[in-house]
């Protein structure tokens, strides 16, 4: 079935319709419904009832097609929220981005929704893009609103890998009256992608009806400081740290450390995390290992601290991947099979040393 934009539909298995503004990749429309708001729906959901006119288009679709893009098909959604006049609090720039999945039943099959949160009374030039390696690539681009929040994308959890790490670069104006200067905001975020597969990540917030993930960029002014270092950085910290003189005193030993019981750490990925969808064996041992080396390396000063690790006994692999990991980086610790007792043939003990 051949679908225009200016077509008039209704919806095949729900109640309700509106006038076809855009298309949205291959599969999906965009209709404008009666209450002015644009909805996503897939084509084969769509019933002609009154084709549009040659060359007909819409002041709506006109103006549709001058917002932000990533594809000449893709369309983007500008939502006002209900902060319309100015505030004293808006006069300082806070900006976010917000995650929202797509449907939340089943959780392990949904897709995601990107926004950009304009938390201010200034009007914002921005780009929003991605890295790969030592390259970046452009996901959105545009203009957003004063006190609104503009959708940026869609993307599914096959495509999560691609946003381990974010940028946004904004300027900051005002069209009318006059304003205090803003400097110019170039922010770049390593997102915590397993998140995505964390249902209690997505939590309730001041922007969304649902449960959603909120990212600070800027807040009250203050850019978030961006977690990468340069190879430069590296090198100017290790220089400082060798002409600091070294200090007289020096910190008492915790002598609370041998007191303690030790400390158990589940590696079942069931405990780790929420769903494991999308995820393949490599991916779901590597995040094992991850939690595994930032258990070590929290507590790998505090000396003769232990630590049970419970991999279970299964194939082997896990347990082989940890003994591997504590031969080659952390060699002055000692291990050894956690009691029997207790925990079975599926735990291995570290002691820091």
């Amino acid at each position: 079935m051949e679908i225009n934009i200016g077509d008039k539909i209704r919806y095949l298995d729900a109640v309700g319709g509106g006038v076809v503004v855009a298309f949205k990749g291959k599969d999906m429309v965009v209709v404008l419904e009666e209450d002015g708001f644009e909805t996503p729906v897939p084509i084969r959901q769509c019933i002609v009832i009154e084709s549009a006119k040659p060359n007909q288009k819409t002041e709506h679709t006109r103006i549709s097609e001058s917002t932000c893009e990533i594809e000449k098909t893709k369309v983007k959604k500008q939502i006002v929220s209900n902060k319309i006049q100015e505030t004293r609090e808006g006069e300082l720039l806070s900006v976010f981005i917000g995650y929202l999945p797509v449907q939340d039943k089943p959780f392990v099959d949904s897709e995601f929704e990107c926004y950009l949160i304009n938390d201010s009374n200034y009007t914002l030039l921005f780009n929003y893009a991605s890295c790969s390696g030592k390259t970046w690539t452009m996901r959105c681009s545009g203009e957003i609103e004063p006190n609104s929040k503009l959708f940026l994308e869609e993307f599914g959890k096959e495509s999560i890998s691609e946003l381990e790490i974010v940028s946004l670069q904004c300027i900051a104006f005002k069209k009318e009256g006059y304003y205090s200067f803003k400097n110019s905001i170039s922010v770049e975020i390593r997102l915590d992608t397993v998140k995505f597969y964390k249902l209690h990540c997505f939590q309730e917030n001041d922007y969304f009806e649902d449960d959603a993930l909120i990212v600070p960029v800027v807040k009250k002014d203050m850019p978030e400081k961006t977690m990468l270092l340069s190879a430069d950085d590296i090198t100017k910290a290790m220089h400082e740290k060798e002409i600091e003189k070294p200090r007289k005193s020096e910190p008492l030993p915790n002598k609370d450390n041998k007191k303690k019981e030790p400390l158990e750490v589940d590696l079942h990925i069931g405990n780790l995390l929420d769903s494991t969808a999308g995820m393949s064996n490599g991916d779901i041992m590597n995040h094992q290992l991850s939690v595994f080396r930032q258990t070590m390396d929290e507590h790998y000063s505090q000396k003769g601290f232990k630590i049970v690790f419970i991999h279970g006994k299964g194939d082997g692999v896990l347990r082989s991947a940890i003994l591997n990991e504590l031969r080659i980086k952390y060699k002055s610790c000692k291990w050894q099979d956690a009691s029997f007792r207790e925990y079975g043939f599926g735990a291995t003990m570290v002691t820091i040393h």
